[in-house]
């Protein structure tokens, strides 16, 4: 049985969010807060509730509207939110989905729920209910990255944990420390100094970065799920990141730094600060996020991985998306349109339906 969430009613809101951000394949783009940052786009939700009116899975919608065609695109961000092997349920969600779909001429549904490369069953389910998919998707094809570094946390302690890291890693974080670096979980007051780091990372890392504005609807709307990390030396900002925690996952989202003082170790010891946070809230996930083209040593993005990997974690790689096309004309159109924004902008395609609008 399923329902469209009403967005009046309080208590179905509550409901909504309690059961995604205690369910174990929840996330934060799931969670209705996620509409106040993603402002530019409509959205709805579904509810599915099994026979005694409890609630099975969930679905959070975010509704692009295409100018001049009329037509809209509709993305369910690491959705729904369910057992994945629950056949009924997932249907049910589905069908749900259906109506928005109707309500608001979707030309294209697409989800990437957090089913890994190697649940065969949960893909094959999804192949079923009618999705389209494709195995081993390309990286930078997908809006969420495929291939992330976790770290599991396993009920350790800090200690454990920071024992398990490279020898180097510990050295480093230990170093950062003597030559008296600062770790500080900051407020909107420090985006400024954020924002500059994020500028000179995207400008020598060459790729394009989100407003100021977007990193203060996180905060914002996010709230208490949502920290910006920043380390200083001397007062003088080195590094920052932009880090969430929700049903159990702490992820590190946004990272910058400057190239200069290198030598006294900024990321090693803000990544410790936030692997700590993750730890003294009972998380069982940190995810370090994307490790885009991780098995290429020649790559520029390899050095990424290779810090990651430090952590002593492991690699994920998540099955990606899931397609129902209902108009091909128009797909046709707005993917050769964001083929030529990645090409000319260095854009994925999430990002580039978020400037659709602007």
């Amino acid at each position: 049985m399923n329902e469209i969430l009403n967005k009046q009613d309080d208590q179905a809101l509550w409901e909504y969010e309690n059961f995604v951000k205690n369910h174990i394949n929840g996330n934060f783009m799931q969670s209705l807060s996620w509409t106040g940052v993603k402002r530019t786009w409509e959205w709805e939700a579904i509810v599915s509730r099994d026979d005694t009116g409890k609630i099975k899975g969930t679905a959070l919608i975010l509704i692009k509207k295409i100018p001049f065609l009329g037509c809209s695109f509709l993305y369910s961000p690491h959705g729904p939110v369910c057992d994945y092997t629950d056949v009924k349920t997932l249907k049910d969600i589905f069908e749900g989905i259906e109506k928005i779909r109707e309500i608001h001429n979707g030309y294209e549904l697409r989800v990437d729920p957090c089913i890994t490369e190697n649940d065969t069953k949960e893909i094959n389910i999804m192949k079923s209910l009618g999705f389209e998919f494709q195995e081993n998707a390309p990286e930078l094809t997908t809006i969420q990255a495929r291939n992330n570094y976790i770290l599991r946390i396993n009920n350790r302690t800090q200690e454990e944990i920071f024992e398990s890291f490279h020898k180097k890693w510990r050295y480093n974080i230990r170093l950062s420390m003597r030559k008296g670096v600062e770790c500080r979980v900051c407020g909107p007051e420090c985006l400024d100094d954020f924002y500059k780091l994020m500028e000179e990372t995207g400008k020598r890392d060459g790729f394009c970065i989100r407003s100021k504005e977007y990193f203060e609807l996180m905060l914002k709307n996010l709230g208490e799920h949502c920290r910006l990390y920043m380390c200083y030396h001397d007062n003088e900002p080195l590094s920052g990141a932009i880090t969430t925690q929700y049903a159990g996952k702490t992820c590190y989202v946004y990272g910058a730094s400057t190239a200069k003082s290198r030598n006294v170790m900024p990321n090693y010891l803000m990544q410790w600060n936030m692997i700590c946070w993750a730890v003294e809230n009972g998380c069982s996930i940190y995810d370090f996020q994307g490790i885009p083209f991780y098995k290429d040593e020649n790559h520029p993005n390899y050095g990424v991985y290779r810090f990651k990997q430090g952590f002593n974690g492991e690699v994920l790689t998540y099955a990606g998306e899931f397609v129902k096309t209902y108009k091909n004309i128009y797909a046709e159109l707005i993917e050769k349109a964001g083929k030529i924004s990645r090409k000319i902008f260095h854009m994925n395609p999430a990002r580039f339906f978020d400037l659709v609008k602007r």
